[in-house]
């Protein structure tokens, strides 16, 4: 066995020994930056929603394309025809964005999952933001094909459903968000189906049924539906001559409460994660 001399060792490199040796520790891993973990925990979550959530996805989009069609005995057409197709077309993201991502949540926090988040380097935002991401994402297929359906169903035009490409994002990062603060801030996993599911309730029974024919107290909780405005924005492009003024308001406030509910969502997963 060889040995070299401590005068041939740089400065500051003689081996510890003993109780030093006891007390060295290795320097931790740098924390990630933000954007490039948020893209990880998406595509993760992204191939985990491919494979577990396919069946749901097409649950949720049979659910829509039949409240169409029993809605098409009592609709005939103009503005209730087209709040019918936009509440459907939005109820898809409700489903899964909403509902699905509050269990799965709750399942995480109840299962200890939030623990093996955080012992990665991994900033909370990139967490919520990149599931929140995955199962909006999960939810354009089924969005695309309710549409499509519910405008050939009651002979709307199909020529503005290119808005899908805004509604999707915005409502489904407000519906994720709010279904992601749901499942953590819920003190059982239970708790947070039962919150899931009565979210979507509301979506349905809010989002589908005309403005016009809400008593107004409903109407008022009608406008306190992050989804809403989602609707509102794509029923606007079923008309005529759309307002374009006023579906980019709309939009501009499915984009506030969505990053409103997608900062709640984040400081609930702290809350959960430090407990």
């Amino acid at each position: 066995m060889s040995t070299v001399p401590a005068e041939a060792l740089p400065t500051g490199a003689l081996p510890a020994t003993g109780r030093d040796a006891q007390h060295t520790a290795a320097p931790l891993a740098p924390r990630a930056r933000l954007l490039p973990a948020l893209a990880a925990v998406y595509r993760a979550q992204l191939s985990r929603a491919r494979v577990a959530r396919i069946p749901l996805l097409f649950v949720a989009t049979f659910q829509s394309i039949g409240i169409m069609v029993l809605m098409r005995g009592v609709v005939d057409g103009g503005s209730e025809a087209r709040a019918v197709v936009a509440g459907s077309t939005v109820l898809v993201v409700a489903f899964v964005a909403l509902n699905l991502l509050a269990q799965y949540f709750g399942q995480l926090r109840a299962g200890g999952g939030l623990d093996h988040y955080a012992t990665l380097p991994v900033p909370p935002a990139a967490v919520v933001l990149g599931a929140a991401g995955a199962y909006a994402s999960f939810t354009v297929p089924g969005t695309v094909v309710t549409a499509v359906a519910g405008s050939v169903l009651f002979g709307l035009p199909l020529g503005h459903l290119w808005i899908l490409g805004a509604v999707v994002p915005l409502a489904g990062a407000a519906l994720a968000g709010l279904g992601a603060a749901l499942g953590l801030l819920a003190p059982r996993q239970e708790l947070a189906t039962l919150l899931g599911q009565l979210g979507m309730s509301a979506a349905l029974l809010l989002g589908v049924l005309p403005a016009e024919r809400l008593p107004g107290p409903i109407g008022w909780a009608r406008d306190l539906l992050p989804s809403t405005y989602g609707v509102e924005a794509l029923a606007r492009t079923f008309g005529p001559h759309p307002d374009w003024a006023a579906v980019a308001a709309d939009l501009a406030v499915c984009g506030a409460v969505g990053l409103g509910s997608l900062a709640v969502a984040t400081w609930a997963y702290r809350r959960a994660a430090v407990r």
